[in-house]
């Protein structure tokens, strides 16, 4: 488990950033895996849902789930109508009675909290979200809350370093045709391959709209084999599924 330096003293607040550890699945899902997606018993990923729902004090049916797609979308949520899963990759509150939830497995979550307001939110992040606009919506619809950026706190968790994640020419010049300065984010290895710096693009974005409070929790997820999933060392293993660690913000009743 990790949590942000600038939250864990909020006394409004309940975040974490767990790892795999902790769960009840077994083998390749080995343990806390929580990817409702995923091939893994649905009866273990219920149980694990449960452990982390305790630890919010909450009963499972008020985490807050997306049905992640890669997608720039962004809701509002204000209940769970749709029993607890939002097909969306950045979801937003003011309630506070549910746990907003993001999963990854080398993409980036990103927990946000807006002090002024009281707005949370949880963002997912891999390349095609960040890409096509999910951190830029997201952070237009809080200020369409009457959030401040001014007033956010931005945590981007454990995703996968540039280190290994390996992507082809044709990715590198999908990312220059948007911009020349996205040239900062790769190494180039030889004429076909480059290494991305997921993190690093985030963070340009969040900087670039004016989020100044910004802070890291900087785990590579794919070298973290006993803390973390990874779809790319599963990939790598020859593994045919993987699991989904969980990340969470909720408000409290004070």
């Amino acid at each position: 488990m990790f949590y942000s330096k600038n939250l864990l003293n909020n006394n409004n607040l309940k975040h974490c950033f767990f790892s795999r550890k902790n769960g009840v699945s077994k083998g390749i899902y080995e343990s806390l895996n929580c990817g409702i997606g995923s091939n893994d018993n649905p009866g273990d990923i219920r149980k694990n849902l449960e452990i982390v729902s305790k630890i919010f004090n909450i009963h499972t049916d008020k985490l807050a789930i997306m049905n992640q797609t890669h997608s720039n979308k962004v809701l509002i949520a204000e209940n769970l109508k749709n029993s607890g899963r939002f097909d969306c990759d950045a979801l937003l509150t003011t309630n506070n009675e549910l746990a907003l939830c993001v999963l990854t497995a080398d993409c980036a979550p990103i927990l946000i909290y807006e002090i002024e307001k009281k707005i949370i939110g949880c963002i997912h992040a891999g390349w095609k979200g960040a890409y096509s606009g999910i951190i830029e919506n997201t952070l237009s619809e809080l200020v369409k809350m009457g959030g401040s950026l001014s007033k956010l706190i931005s945590i981007v968790g454990p995703c996968i370093s540039q280190n290994n994640y390996e992507v082809r020419k044709n990715f590198y010049s999908n990312f220059m045709t948007q911009s020349k300065e996205n040239s900062k984010f790769f190494i180039e290895k030889n004429d076909n391959f480059f290494n991305f710096d997921l993190r690093g693009y985030i963070n340009k974005k969040l900087a670039d709209l004016s989020v100044f409070k910004i802070e890291n929790i900087a785990v590579d997820s794919f070298a973290s084999k006993n803390e973390y999933f990874s779809h790319r060392r599963a990939k790598k293993l020859g593994e045919d599924d993987y699991g989904r660690c969980i990340s969470a913000i909720k408000k409290i009743n004070l």
